[in-house]
């Protein structure tokens, strides 16, 4: 299964702080040993929300409104991408990172395929089964 790690805003990480180099090394370390096991998909950290913009979408209408927003533990941080065996092993994997007091992170189950049931058409799968292709070959 994979799941999706999002490192909760705090902060400090909304004022732009950025870490030490002491937390940066022990993250790569971790990063390291998730690549290392075959967990680690993909793992990036993100600017603050002052940087950024919500999209709202209402009646075919698309309004843009800029960052930054009020609630920084409603926000993400960074995020990583896992394969793992289970939920069980994704908190195992957690439990073993270089966080300490006050950090928040969230793990969820990506949907796949077949959690869309019948809705998900063999030409559905078939189309979803080439964006995946192309993707991969642009990254390469």
């Amino acid at each position: 299964m994979r799941v999706m790690v999002m490192i909760r805003a705090d902060r400090d990480s909304e004022a732009g702080v950025m870490p030490s180099q002491e937390i940066l090394a022990a993250m790569g370390k971790y990063n390291e040993e998730l690549v290392r096991a075959g967990v680690m998909i993909a793992g990036e950290g993100l600017h603050p929300s002052s940087k950024g913009v919500r999209m709202t979408f209402s009646g075919g209408t698309a309004t843009v409104t800029d960052g930054p927003y009020a609630e920084a533990k409603e926000l993400i941080a960074g995020f990583w991408l896992w394969q793992v065996k289970s939920m069980d092993e994704a908190i195992e994997w957690l439990k073993r990172s270089p966080f300490d007091g006050g950090a928040e992170v969230e793990i969820r189950p990506v949907f796949e395929a077949e959690d869309f049931g019948e809705e998900f058409t063999p030409e559905l799968r078939q189309q979803e089964e080439r964006l995946r292709a192309q993707v991969a070959d642009q990254q390469r």
